[in-house]
């Protein structure tokens, strides 16, 4: 095992741009604000889907938050670090996510829906800010070989995208139910329609805690689809969860939710073949 991760678990919350939500969807409107723009915005979408959805489109969006986990090649935990706290500026984020990703080789970057949401972000904030990833954005070789490329696991794999086989059925419950499902932790007391209301009243530092949890639980669901593949050991598996107490409990002073996080996940494991109580 070297010091460069063989993978980046990551997870990322992001803020609307109201500015460019007037610049764009409202141009003859100047007199909107931002804030107000975003409402608008909202309101407008709540009726185009009958009321299902408000959410405005990943285009608008802005990294503002981004945890990642470093995991070694033998798929144990090496550390979390969070980008630009606590300034948490979207260039910067971006800067340094891409840059961070070059200078450790290229790890493969595991996600849980971030094929349709974290690197579209991502990859957009490059666009915006200028930022030259030319081993990411390449298109020299066959196309099945190139990062983006769906189903090139070998760059990103995407966890939800591995349960559901590709997108033939849905991941309901999101990654707060595939938490759960092997004993993590999942959400807690913040949730991910908190974030935008939570930035805009300056609570910063508890998205980027809100953010690392999700990045931890993603990282545990990742290893059970290792486990799914043959490439990790139930037993295997174990020790992992073992060394990610262990780094989470290191995080503990620093952070509340940290804390808050250890506490639950230090009273659990990954179910085995002993457990029962599943029907009624």
């Amino acid at each position: 095992m070297t010091d460069r991760p063989a993978f980046l678990v990551f997870d990322i919350e992001t803020v609307v741009d109201g500015r460019m939500v007037q610049l764009s969807r409202y141009p003859d409107e100047p007199q909107l604000t931002p804030a107000e723009a975003v409402a608008k915005y909202r309101a407008q979408l709540l009726v185009q889907t009958d009321g299902r959805s408000d959410f405005i489109p990943h285009t608008f969006h802005l990294p503002v938050s981004i945890a990642i986990a470093k995991v070694a090649s033998d798929f144990s935990l090496m550390e979390v670090k969070n980008l630009d706290r606590p300034k948490f500026r979207p260039q910067v984020i971006a800067r340094t996510f891409w840059r961070g990703w070059e200078k450790l080789g290229q790890p493969t970057l595991v996600t849980f829906n971030g094929r349709f949401f974290d690197l579209p972000v991502m990859e957009h904030a490059a666009y915006r800010f200028g930022i030259p990833v030319p081993a990411w954005f390449t298109m020299e070789g066959p196309g099945y070989n190139q990062p983006r490329n769906r189903f090139n696991t070998r760059s990103h794999f995407d966890a939800q995208e591995f349960i559901t086989n590709s997108g033939a059925t849905h991941a309901n419950g999101g990654l707060d139910l595939f938490a759960k499902l092997i004993g993590a932790v999942g959400k807690m007391d913040t949730k991910g329609h908190m974030v935008q209301e939570l930035w805009e009243r300056g609570e910063r530092e508890r998205i980027d805690d809100y953010c690392t949890c999700d990045a931890v639980d993603t990282y545990l669901v990742y290893l059970r689809c290792m486990v799914l593949a043959g490439r990790l050991s139930p037993d295997a598996e174990r020790q992992c969860w073992d060394g990610t107490k262990r780094v989470v409990e290191a995080m503990a002073p620093r952070s509340v939710a940290m804390s808050d996080y250890g506490r639950l996940l230090a009273r659990r494991e990954p179910p085995g073949d002993e457990e029962d109580g599943f029907l009624p």
